[in-house]
């Protein structure tokens, strides 16, 4: 609508196929600019598809993508991309893997490990600089991926199932810091999880999907939480178990579908 704000991602109608084998279909996504959206949905119902799409490495049979109002070509330059499976180099420092994307754009290795320095120490490595990927911990490799991703400062931000591989107290302690970094310098955000604590925990709004093949959107549900949040309190509150159900009865019977395909 005139005079609104052009959204950070919009799919509209969207339909991606693998030759024959339609993964999505008729998707309609839409996030605003610094909005935190979180996207659930059985296992193999194209969740890591969209990211792709939104990225530009995948393009649609058919539908439109749109990114900040316009039509996307070729890769999303405007997208900064964290893994299931981070890519740190192993002959490489933490700091050298943070800054990687600053030199490949030009900077020194000296101004690019002057820039992740600071962040490092906002991801809570200070002091960790001179470390190799060897001598972290998995939580400690998953801040640097992190730190990786957002020092290229990019408008919008995609995560695959970052957090999926770690305990659940390293989990909890990257929800706090992600979301400290994502209150200081908001960012449209998509993040792809199976977790619905997770999704509810970090999220403005929860994207439900449905089983594939052809999977779609099947609901959404804006998640009311107040901000700041207190990732160590919230899941006991009444409120956080009345948004879990109100998810839960849009998804607990597509993954009842996902598993009678799969079995």
């Amino acid at each position: 609508m005139e005079g609104q704000p052009a959204l950070a991602v919009d799919l509209h109608d969207v339909l991606i196929r693998f030759g024959d084998f339609t993964a999505v279909k008729s998707m309609n996504l839409q996030v605003g600019d610094t909005e935190f959206v979180a996207v659930v949905g059985p296992t193999g119902c194209g969740k890591s598809t969209i990211l792709n799409t939104v990225t530009g490495l995948l393009k649609p049979a058919s539908g439109d993508v749109r990114i900040f109002g316009r039509p996307l070509t070729g890769l999303n330059d405007q997208s900064g991309y964290m893994l299931q499976q981070e890519g740190l180099l192993p002959w490489k420092t933490a700091q050298d893997n943070v800054g990687l994307g600053l030199v490949f754009q030009g900077k020194s290795v000296e101004q690019a490990r002057a820039q992740a320095r600071p962040w490092l120490a906002k991801v809570g490595l200070k002091g960790f600089e001179e470390r190799y990927p060897h001598q972290l911990s998995g939580g400690q490799r998953k801040r640097v991926a992190m730190a990786q991703t957002l020092i290229m400062e990019p408008r919008i931000v995609l995560m695959d199932e970052p957090f999926s591989a770690l305990d659940v107290h390293t989990r909890r302690l990257m929800h706090r810091i992600l979301l400290d970094l994502w209150q200081a310098e908001r960012r449209s955000l998509i993040f792809i999880t199976h977790d619905l604590d997770e999704a509810i925990t970090l999220a403005d709004r929860v994207v439900v999907m449905s089983a594939g093949p052809a999977s779609r959107m099947v609901g959404e549900v804006k998640i009311t939480l107040p901000r700041p949040r207190d990732v160590s309190a919230l899941q006991t509150t009444d409120e956080f178990v009345a948004l879990y159900r109100e998810i839960w009865s849009l998804l607990g019977s597509e993954v009842e579908k996902s598993y009678a395909t799969q079995n």
